[in-house]
């Protein structure tokens, strides 16, 4: 499988990973303290070719999912459900390197792109309180599995609704998400 556009990641265990399942090229950031120079790099990158953020499915990773859309905007994203990416070492860590070729694959196969269009979800925030994905006891966990259905990556409660607008989420890929979890139960 050859991707066209360049994959940001974290670090070098990354670019491995990646390489291992795909031809691509990588730029890596170093962590979440990305620095300018880096930065350049990846909106130089999505001018010519296009990129796609591929970052660990934890609280560093989202931040330099962040700090990515707010200085290269329309970048693609993809993500890798947590349990993917966990070690199988105890107590490790959790990052894109502990991923198999084919979990790799597929959440490059379903990136998402952002973009600036004023969009707002059909899905409400009253709707997620009662369905339980806010607020309530489980809730947390309930997230984990809605965002890895959506292929959204996982969110706190204050994310949830930003990246159900931010990644265009209809009421019918919500309803279809609901449905699939339904029936895994």
């Amino acid at each position: 499988m050859k991707i066209k556009e360049i994959i940001v990641v974290e670090g070098k265990d990354d670019t491995i990973a990646i390489h291992r399942a795909v031809a691509a090229d990588t730029i890596e950031t170093n962590g979440s303290a990305i620095s300018k120079k880096t930065l350049e790099r990846i909106k130089k990158a999505q001018e010519i070719r296009g990129v796609i953020v591929l970052t660990d499915p934890d609280f560093p990773g989202n931040k330099i999912r962040q700090t990515i859309d707010r200085y290269v905007p329309g970048c693609k994203h993809a993500f890798i459900e947590r349990g993917a990416a966990q070690s199988k070492r105890a107590g490790a860590s959790l990052g894109v390197e502990h991923a198999s070729d084919d979990v790799i694959r597929e959440a490059l196969a379903n990136v998402y792109t952002t973009d600036n269009e004023a969009f707002t979800s059909e899905v409400t925030q009253e709707e997620l309180i009662a369905l339980g994905y806010l607020g309530g006891p489980g809730s947390k966990e309930k997230r984990a599995i809605l965002g890895d259905v959506l292929k959204i990556g996982y969110t706190n409660g204050k994310q949830l609704m930003n990246r159900l607008r931010m990644f265009h989420i209809t009421r019918e890929q919500f309803e279809a998400a609901l449905a699939e979890i339904g029936r895994d139960d």
